[in-house]
């Protein structure tokens, strides 16, 4: 399966380029439909669910809107909204950058930027005095360094060095505005300059915080932070794969993700701490926030959780012209054996066979995963999971449900798992490349994980801290020794 792609609009625009790019918006809207119709494995799915009259009036809308639009990159946002009609995720629209354009430079004039005129000198003895405000203080996030003081609606954020950008001293560089007694909302402004809306803010114990998906970091004061802080912060801030032990009766596997060139690392850890794995009361796996990526990448976490065979439900393909020619491009690999080659070669005997329908190049449509060893350690596996998980990352959680050692903690999964493998097509104009889907599961109806994700067994509501997870599900083992 390829990683999941939910929510997800790649327009790529450098904010070097002050010019934006034209489009006949209404051909290529044409072009998405036609193809996402003929060859998404999900397409009939979705429309069998909300049927042909919703489709209808969802089509009608967006007809008379791309009529309008001549700009491409509005084109590709409203061709992505087109496209959430059939599920959450695993299907993208890219815009393909001409890398012969000339771009030139944005002129931004900031000479009446707000600013926040307070030296780094004088804010240090500021805070020297020890009576400020809980986020105030000199904080730095690459390539900024900037001050945080109290304002009347919250805090402002102040540019102390812009590093080597545009961005000059005082310049104001965000806004924190309570919108309840300990939230808030955030504007933050870009390295252009242009303005964006974040909601999703989080102090994680003394020194970080967290404005979305931008971590700052406290310089000064320099407090101290919690060892369940540091914890947290190791693995929550890890690009990639790492064993935590937390202490003497529990260890944690952080898996940012399962993309497949994450395998060799993945395997790597476990093999170097097997040892430790296998006389440790319990194991908990750091997911959260993990996309998805290939099957492959957690074959090696499977045996430590194993008790008993795992059923693993199958896939079929929609077979179309387009759709075979992944099979084909495997034909091109130079690195392919003979072996491989031959049973490639019949793979798409069968799916040029079947044009127009679904074929299962397997001989069975559930499959059963039986190993010879149980290990007495790990007792409990916890993992943790949260909205972040789909696609290959459900796939596992799936699997890992099935051993009577594992518990899930978190929030509900992302559900993005049943149409997957994906696959994209570029459009006549060569402006657009659409990412969607070749292959539908058998847990289609009975057990669909699309839309609806996969719950945990113990739901950790907002009132715990993610700092705290793993230390819950530690607690919850002891509980019930």
């Amino acid at each position: 399966m390829k990683q999941i792609l939910f929510s997800f609009l790649l327009v790529i625009i450098s904010y070097l380029n002050a010019f934006s790019q034209h489009c006949n918006c209404e051909e290529n809207f044409k072009w998405v439909k036609k193809t996402f119709e003929e060859n998404d494995a999900g397409f009939n799915y979705a429309l069998s669910i909300k049927g042909e009259a919703a489709y209808k009036k969802h089509n009608d809308f967006y007809e008379s809107k791309v009529k309008e639009i001549t700009d491409l990159d509005k084109c590709a946002d409203v061709i992505y909204d087109w496209l959430t009609f059939f599920r959450k995720g695993h299907f993208y629209i890219n815009i393909i950058q001409d890398s012969n354009e000339v771009t030139e430079k944005a002129i931004i004039n900031t000479e009446n930027w707000e600013k926040y005129p307070i030296s780094e000198e004088e804010f240090n003895k500021y805070l020297s005095k020890g009576k400020h405000e809980s986020l105030e203080g000199i904080w730095k996030t690459d390539p900024y360094t900037i001050g945080v003081i109290k304002t009347k609606s919250g805090y402002t954020g102040f540019i102390l060095d812009g590093g080597n950008t545009s961005w000059q001293k005082y310049e104001v560089k965000f806004k924190l505005n309570v919108t309840e007694p300990n939230s808030y909302g955030c504007t933050y402004y870009l390295r252009d300059y242009s303005e964006y809306k974040l909601n999703n803010i989080i102090q994680i114990g003394e020194n970080t915080l967290q404005i979305d998906n931008i971590f700052l970091y406290r310089v000064n004061p320099k407090l101290e932070d919690t060892k369940q802080i540091k914890s947290y912060l190791e693995l929550i801030k890890a690009n990639r794969p790492l064993m935590q032990q937390y202490s003497d009766s529990t260890l944690v596997l952080r898996i940012p993700s399962f993309s497949n060139g994450y395998k060799r690392e993945i395997d790597s850890v476990i093999a170097a701490n097997h040892d430790k794995i296998i006389s440790t009361p319990n194991l908990i796996i750091d997911i959260r926030n993990n996309g998805g990526g290939s099957d492959g990448s957690y074959s090696e976490i499977i045996p430590y959780l194993y008790t008993n065979p795992i059923r693993i439900v199958g896939m079929e393909l929609l077979s179309t012209t387009l759709n075979n020619k992944r099979m084909e491009s495997y034909l091109d690999d130079p690195d392919i054996t003979k072996k491989d080659k031959k049973e490639v070669q019949k793979s798409l005997k069968i799916l040029n066979d079947n044009l127009g329908k679904f074929v299962n190049l397997g001989d069975k449509k559930v499959y059963i995963q039986e190993l010879n060893t149980v290990y007495s350690y790990p007792k409990n596996v916890g993992i943790l999971i949260n909205k972040g998980n789909g696609s290959t990352s459900e796939q596992f959680l799936l699997a890992a449900k099935q051993s009577s050692k594992t518990k899930l903690f978190g929030t509900t999964t992302a559900g993005v798992l049943d149409i997957s493998n994906m696959y994209y097509a570029i459009s006549p104009s060569g402006d657009l490349k659409l990412g969607y889907c070749l292959s539908k599961s058998y847990r289609i109806p009975d057990m669909a994980i699309d839309g609806k994700g996969i719950l945990p067994d113990y739901y950790l509501d907002s009132e715990i801290p993610q700092s705290e997870w793993v230390q819950y599900a530690q607690d919850s083992f002891s509980k019930n020794k």
